[in-house]
């Protein structure tokens, strides 16, 4: 079986594609991706927060203070306009004249001398994903609203010392009972299993196609049959091999963003996030890493047995495909609000070594938990290596 290993594993580092797949995508591909796309979106979000907005306002008279407060905010420009209809305004912001109407009602003053609440109506186009510009609106009428109670309570001659009691009874102080560590994991740390478990995929997927439907389209895998080892020592062989890669191409991967999450941290001013990992101790990523290890055994059991049962390179890739789709579902699952790590989602595959690697970094870890996930993990690797060795002795199968 060694012998086999250590022969798969030695060509494999001769070919070029495995090092780009193991080593070249973790280290530099995949970091660049991801820091382009955050560099990105952080521009998004700094243009859209600086973004000035045209606005027109129907019956500014009728709030004057408002207006004026409106009109002076660095990220609103004031467009004239004659329309007052909301349908006019509407298709008017469609036809891109400006981007926000605000009507106030003809008659506010007169129910504001009476006391009556009107109603002010804002139209825009509310796809935007980055809708800064309502936030300021709403900071802007909150503020107005509160002035025109103060007013009103002023005339009514309630005490000024018991104006701010009045108008909000209640005040709200937090004070969070988590460690920054626990919030950090709770929002990143099932974004790291996201990331995590597919890499372990990923890293197994062309070393496990090349070794089956590979060898097939060489014609090395009679070559291989003939020799003096059993068939069973052949494909644990061959499956240690795909293991070793997955688990290369994770790990190399973790590195590569730590690394690359130091440098990028040290210029950013992150240090909470530098804090809250610095937290994490050494046996906490054991248990990651041992938790990572039966579940990439699952990955390269299956996906040996698929491209063994392949006729072709290319077969094996459509034949993986669904496969990949089909493990993300179980990911996304685990990065929904509300879904925690109990008895019945550790037994859940995949689900539950995501939701255990999110606990691990907040923290939070059960241990009796996690000792029921490996243990369910690796009762499902077990069987995905024994189906494996199985298909291997097929003669249907090797020679399709």
């Amino acid at each position: 079986m060694w012998q086999v290993y250590f022969k798969e594993l030695t060509e494999l580092m001769r070919d070029k594609k495995t090092l780009i797949f193991v080593i070249l995508l973790p280290v530099f591909i995949f970091p660049v991706i991801f820091g382009v796309m955050g560099l990105v979106l952080s521009s998004t979000t700094n243009t859209a927060m600086k973004a000035e907005h045209r606005y027109v306002i129907v019956n500014p008279e009728q709030a004057a203070e408002f207006s004026e407060s409106l009109y002076y905010h660095k990220n609103f420009k004031k467009v004239e306009t004659d329309l007052v209809d909301a349908e006019a305004l509407a298709q008017a912001i469609r036809d891109d004249k400006y981007d926000v109407a605000i009507v106030i009602p003809a008659d506010f003053s007169s129910k504001r001398q009476q006391v009556e609440q009107a109603t002010w109506q804002i139209i825009y186009n509310q796809s935007s994903q980055f809708d800064f510009m309502y936030q300021y609106f709403d900071q802007l009428v909150a503020d107005y609203n509160e002035k025109l109670q103060r007013e009103s309570l002023t005339k009514l001659k309630v005490d000024p010392s018991k104006l701010a009691a009045i108008i909000k009874p209640v005040a709200i102080e937090k004070q969070d009972t988590a460690a920054k560590r626990e919030n950090i994991g709770e929002k990143f740390g099932a974004l790291i299993a996201y990331i995590l478990i597919p890499l372990c995929l990923l890293g197994a997927s062309y070393p496990a196609i090349d070794m089956g439907a590979g060898e097939k389209e060489r014609g090395t895998l009679e070559t291989l049959l003939i020799c003096p080892i059993s068939r069973v020592s052949i494909v644990l062989g061959k499956f240690f091999t795909v293991l070793t890669t997955g688990l290369v191409g994770a790990l190399i991967t973790v590195a590569s963003f730590g690394i690359w999450g130091a440098v990028i941290g040290s210029f950013a001013g992150m240090d909470i996030v530098q804090e809250a990992m610095s937290a994490i101790a050494v046996t906490e990523l054991i248990l990651i890493f041992s938790l990572l290890l039966p579940i990439s055994a699952v990955f390269a059991a299956l996906l040996l047995a698929i491209s063994i049962y392949a006729r072709t390179f290319k077969e094996a890739q459509n034949y993986i495909s669904p496969l990949s789709i089909m493990i993300f579902l179980p990911l996304v699952a685990a990065m929904m609000p509300g879904v925690e790590l109990t008895t019945k989602t550790a037994l859940v595959p995949i689900m539950n070594v995501a939701l255990a690697i999110k606990e691990l970094i907040k923290g939070t870890a059960d241990y009796g938990l996690l000792a029921l996930i490996f243990g369910s993990t690796i009762l499902l690797a077990g069987i995905a290596i024994s189906f494996c060795v199985h298909w291997f002795q097929q003669e249907k199968v090797l020679f399709r």
